[in-house]
């Protein structure tokens, strides 16, 4: 039995050669048939036309629509499979071509061939099996390596990922502190507004209750003499007639009244339109003194570890010590800078900086996509418009540093952004003196850019004057 298997088995490697694709060298699958005659699996031939429409044996021209099923091909080969399943020792290392032992490792294909196979892989370096699995094993070794490096850098990750989780909870502390205390604020300005209110109703209505009572007590007095003057007419009437007309002219002037009539004066109700007429309007419009507003805010999570923001995100100085913060992409560090909270893709943006007597600072805006993660040069051709003061000499960042005269120290910057024109000119907010202007076609979100020095003197935005208009 062993001798009849051996025997079909060496009968059939120059069967399966006849049964192998030329492309792929495996035995045929859906094979196909071109007028050349030569025959290739349909994949491999469909791969092969994407590059040439070539027969990849002897070169003639072909339409992939000529090329037709090779059934009688296709069905040798699939009882080509089926017997050699029944040939093949169950486990045996052995090559599926040629059906020999598997003893050498080529290196191109990164697989194992027998000896039948070296004229299949003639411009390929072979190796001995055993170099060939040192080779893997050392290429291997590196993937481990490289793999256990991923799992330290992911295990930091994940450790960044829960103290940034720590610090979502504390900023949402933070802030939930910061809106119940501004609440609880706006909420006794406005008690003390109602109470003003109140009080100002109670005011008048005592004043004008006062007037008319008064006229009330005039009024009954009135009534009173009238009456009194009344019942002596009456009498006087009953005389004798005699009497009553030597009386008649004497009874005729008492019996004058040249008092006003009394009536309802004016204005003598409540001014009930003051009080409550537009109510809410009035009350928010008297709310002004004490809001503040602030055309631009700081974003916290652009700051430097060296910067430490106040409570309203309106002013910036130096920490004390470099904060415990997330290290998110928006965040620079080492530069030491932070970004307004809103960019601006379009219109006109006004701000003004207090910077004091710091001795260094930067002023200005940048794009979006300015460097976080490394130190750079402030200058137009890093994506930054601004001016700033550094060792006693004004600067504008252009490509070239160009220093700026400025006759007077000032201690308030003007920004004015004019984003469609594409112009940041830069003015003395204390005395509106231009300083400088610079252009460029902005292609990107722009934002406003603060590099405060490490300075304990904080640098602060001014807030905006607020106005209500109506119409």
């Amino acid at each position: 039995m062993a001798d009849s298997m051996d025997e079909d088995v060496s009968e059939s490697v120059p069967l399966r050669l006849d049964l192998t694709c030329p492309v792929c060298r495996d035995v045929f699958r859906d094979p196909a048939l071109l007028p050349c005659t030569h025959s290739f699996c349909r994949e491999c031939l469909r791969r092969c036309s994407r590059v040439s429409r070539k027969c990849p044996v002897c070169r003639e021209a072909f339409e992939e629509a000529q090329a037709i099923s090779n059934r009688a091909l296709g069905d040798a080969c699939d009882t080509f499979r089926e017997q050699s399943s029944r040939w093949t020792p169950h486990g045996a290392d052995t090559c599926p071509l040629h059906l020999r032992p598997l003893e050498l490792y080529c290196e191109k294909d990164e697989e194992p061939v027998c000896r039948g196979c070296v004229t299949l892989h003639s411009t390929h370096r072979l190796w001995a099996l055993r170099d060939g699995v040192q080779m893997c094993q050392k290429e291997l070794g590196f993937k481990v390596q490289i793999f256990q490096k991923k799992v330290e850098s992911y295990k930091k990750t994940t450790y960044k990922l829960s103290n940034a989780i720590e610090y979502i909870k504390y900023q949402a502390g933070q802030a939930e502190r910061q809106i119940r205390a501004e609440f609880e604020r706006l909420r006794g300005e406005l008690a003390a507004e109602e109470a003003r209110r109140i009080k100002a109703l109670a005011a008048e209505e005592e004043e004008k209750i006062a007037a008319l009572q008064e006229l009330l007590h005039s009024t009954n007095d009135d009534v009173a003499a009238i009456a009194k003057l009344s019942e002596a007419l009456q009498r006087e009437m009953g005389n004798e007639d005699l009497a009553l007309l030597r009386n008649f002219q004497k009874l005729k002037r008492e019996a004058e009244w040249t008092r006003e009539e009394p009536r309802l004066p004016d204005h003598s109700l409540l001014n009930m339109g003051k009080h409550v007429g537009a109510l809410s309007f009035k009350i928010w419009k008297s709310m002004q003194d004490h809001v503040k507003s602030n055309p631009v805010v700081l974003d916290p999570n652009t700051a430097s570890p060296w910067l430490s923001l106040s409570a309203d995100l309106s002013s910036v100085m130096e920490s004390a010590e470099r904060l415990v913060v997330p290290d998110n992409p928006e965040r620079f560090d080492p530069c030491v800078f932070v970004l307004g909270a809103e960019g601006y893709t379009s219109g006109k943006h006004r701000w003004d900086v207090v910077v004091g007597d710091n001795p260094k600072w930067v002023v200005g805006v940048c794009k979006e996509s300015v460097p976080r993660k490394r130190k750079f040069t402030v200058s137009t051709t890093r994506g930054v418009w601004s001016i700033g003061l550094s060792k006693g000499v004004y600067t504008v960042s252009t490509p070239e540093r160009t220093e700026l005269q400025v006759q007077q120290r000032p201690e308030r910057i003007r920004v004015k952004l004019d984003f469609d024109k594409g112009e940041v000119s830069f003015w003395d907010g204390g005395t509106a003196k231009h300083l400088a202007t610079l252009k460029y076609k902005f292609d990107e979100k722009m934002f406003p850019i603060f590099g405060p020095g490490l300075y304990s003197t904080p640098t602060t935005l001014a807030p905006a004057k607020i106005a209500v208009h109506t119409s």
